[in-house]
């Protein structure tokens, strides 16, 4: 059914050279490998024409053989964001695509409704990037594989766009809990690694060379606000994780099998 959203380009980043689990967007999870499996809920969402970039036929060929829209970008940039961008530029030349979507090639398990409210945020927002994050759990506050948000939001916690100010690997902000048994508010944010682009605001960033905050945390997204970007958020109820080695690859197909 048609999402009451204007049309969203989503673009699927997807490389075959991934270090840790080589191959990963052709990884079968289920029956289906993990690209179709992104590209599908994609789909499902309804909120427009959506297009996996990747660095060869490897990809691009299952993806067309499902019916849907591959582009090839080179192999050696640098990251899902540069490789946003090139598929654009091939794309969409004439720069009549204003808005995008960035959605990484190992979220599986993505919820249709997160990208539909996204494309719904972004439609209202001005600021140069928005993206999801979710009330972070207890046992994920020292986990340096779960990127912590820090959020303001305009009325109460997690209602309305609020923005971000700073995204870390470390528990932030200080004192933050989130503890949804108590009814206690949440102030500490699981970051969901989505990302709705303003046109210009992507083709700004691509060019400018990691910032020394990225650097420390590795974490790209810190460019953006180095940058002086406003980086916009909006809550979701559950975070997404990404799939980076055979036990999350496991795990995930146990997930998606039930």
């Amino acid at each position: 059914m048609r999402q009451n959203v204007p049309d969203t380009l989503t673009i699927i980043p997807a490389r075959m050279a991934a270090t840790r689990l080589p191959g990963k967007p052709l990884r079968l999870i289920g029956a289906k490998p993990m690209i179709v499996q992104v590209w599908q809920r994609a789909m499902m969402a309804d909120i427009g024409r959506v297009i996996v970039a990747c660095d060869g036929n490897d990809i691009a060929d299952v993806i067309k053989a499902e019916g849907g829209e591959a582009v090839i970008t080179d192999p050696a940039l640098p990251s899902g964001s540069d490789r946003v961008a090139a598929a654009l530029a091939i794309i969409d030349p004439d720069k009549t695509v204003s808005q995008v979507i960035n959605l990484q090639g190992d979220l599986p398990e993505m919820k249709p409704e997160m990208l539909a409210a996204l494309a719904q945020a972004m439609a209202v927002s001005d600021a140069e990037v928005i993206t999801p994050v979710a009330p972070l759990k207890r046992e994920e506050t020292a986990l340096d594989q779960v990127v912590k948000a820090v959020v303001s939001w305009p009325e109460e916690d997690g209602v309305g766009i609020g923005r971000a100010h700073y995204f870390s690997r470390a528990a932030i902000p200080f004192g933050g809990i989130c503890d949804q048994e108590s009814g206690e508010a949440a102030r500490m944010w699981h970051h969901v690694g989505v990302y709705g682009w303003q046109r210009e605001a992507l083709d700004q960033f691509v060019k400018l060379k990691p910032s020394p905050l990225e650097k420390a945390e590795k974490l790209e997204q810190l460019r953006a606000l180095e940058a002086g970007m406003q980086i916009a958020a909006i809550a979701v109820d559950n975070a997404i994780t990404g799939i980076d080695t055979e036990t999350d690859l496991t795990a995930a197909t146990l997930r998606i099998s039930l």
